[in-house]
């Protein structure tokens, strides 16, 4: 296998990853990458095969599970019950929990929000001097979003970024201690506000997700306080920071190309072209040869998602942004038994929100150059300023 160096902090590589994805890609589906210390799978064909592949999982071996460092014991002590990080049966009862309260009738009926709260945050543009349109419009639509379909009040939105923000950090290359005790320290209040708020719900029922969640129940059994807390810190970390990086991207796109056609195609081809998640590992649980290279169990391969999604053996001219190619789903949601469950609810946001945002502000323009900031493996805009006139 060939044999790769690049630090995923360097600020050519953060600005501009797929040159290096393309040097990768170039020598097989299968790739040594120096840092992780791990094979990745570059391909498309590689990438949707592991995502699908149940020899291949997101759940460490169990007798290969490292210590937890004391510091970090708040913050894994939600990932514990994180469905993202199990496997069945566990995954398969908590996911299947969730999405009896996480319905598409219940995302479908968040429209008429999202329009709303679209037009709120253009209202509120500066009318003539240049603003970052990230905290603006991307970073608030989606944590409100959430904030509303969990039943937490508008007020506390900021409050859950900040919590949101340094939990996600523990996934960044640039991780330090600081990072680490922040982390900790923010798993540690969500989790205190949530088995409140959750203790009211449990005796004050809306109709909201998280008394949905508290109703569901499946085979005789419901979510545990903790499951419910993880759950909910789950959607919404997720649920806001792939949304945000993706409308950030995705408004930074259209600009620098002058599209100004948005519809179902367009959003699906911003997915692809400059996705919010950029690295999803899996371990082996079992020996498995795969293009060549034979993993043992415990082993661990990158998927390079953003990678996948340039490949121009799956879409023609894979470096260009065009969309009128014909819809094929990208590999930016995931796939498989772990294919993102807010999916749904991340697409309707991009398709109410970027119409209406080029329909109103028919001018808008980029007045400085564009800054990617320093999260790999999450690819998102520093800032973004941009003018209305």
């Amino acid at each position: 296998m060939h044999r790769f160096s690049q630090s995923p902090t360097d600020p050519r590589f953060v600005q501009n990853p797929y040159p290096f994805y393309d040097r990768l890609r170039a020598v097989g589906d299968l790739a040594w990458w120096d840092e992780y210390a791990m094979p990745c799978a570059t391909s498309h064909r590689a990438v949707h095969t592991i995502l699908r592949d149940r020899r291949f999982g997101r759940e460490v071996p169990p007798e290969m599970a490292p210590d937890i460092p004391e510091h970090l014991a708040p913050f894994y002590a939600v990932e514990a019950h994180s469905m993202l990080e199990l496997e069945p049966p566990r995954h398969t009862r908590l996911r299947g929990l969730v999405l009896r309260a996480f319905t598409s009738r219940r995302i479908k009926a968040l429209e008429p929000e999202i329009t709303k709260l679209t037009h709120e945050r253009i209202d509120a543009f500066p009318a003539d001097t240049a603003f970052d349109i990230l905290t603006a419009f991307c970073q608030p639509i989606p944590v409100i979003v959430i904030a509303r379909l969990l039943g937490v009040p508008d007020d506390m939105a900021p409050q859950l970024l900040r919590w949101s923000n340094a939990m996600v950090a523990m996934y960044q290359a640039s991780r330090t201690r600081a990072t680490e005790d922040a982390a900790a320290q923010a798993a540690a209040e969500f989790s205190d506000f949530l088995r409140s708020y959750i203790d009211t719900r449990r005796h004050d029922p809306r109709d909201d997700l998280i008394t949905h969640l508290i109703a569901a129940e499946e085979a005789g059994k419901k979510l545990s306080t903790d499951e419910l807390i993880t759950t909910c810190i789950l959607l919404l970390n997720a649920g806001h920071e792939a949304t945000v990086h993706t409308l950030g991207n995705g408004i930074k796109t259209l600009l620098e190309t002058g599209t100004d056609r948005i519809d179902d195609k367009t959003v699906e081809e911003i997915l692809r072209y400059d996705p919010p998640l950029h690295m999803f590992t899996r371990h082996a649980y079992e020996d498995v040869t795969l293009y060549g290279h034979t993993f043992q169990r415990g082993d661990q391969v990158a998927l390079l998602l953003a990678s996948a999604n340039r490949d121009p053996d799956r879409w023609p001219d894979a470096h260009r942004f065009d969309p009128t190619r014909p819809m094929a789903q990208s590999t930016s949601f995931g796939g498989g038994l772990h294919f993102c469950v807010g999916a749904p609810l991340a697409r309707l946001e991009l398709q109410i929100a970027l119409p209406i945002l080029w329909g109103r502000c028919p001018k808008l323009r980029i007045s400085e150059p564009p800054v990617y900031a320093d999260t790999f493996h999450f690819h998102g805009l520093e800032r973004l300023m941009v003018q209305t006139a």
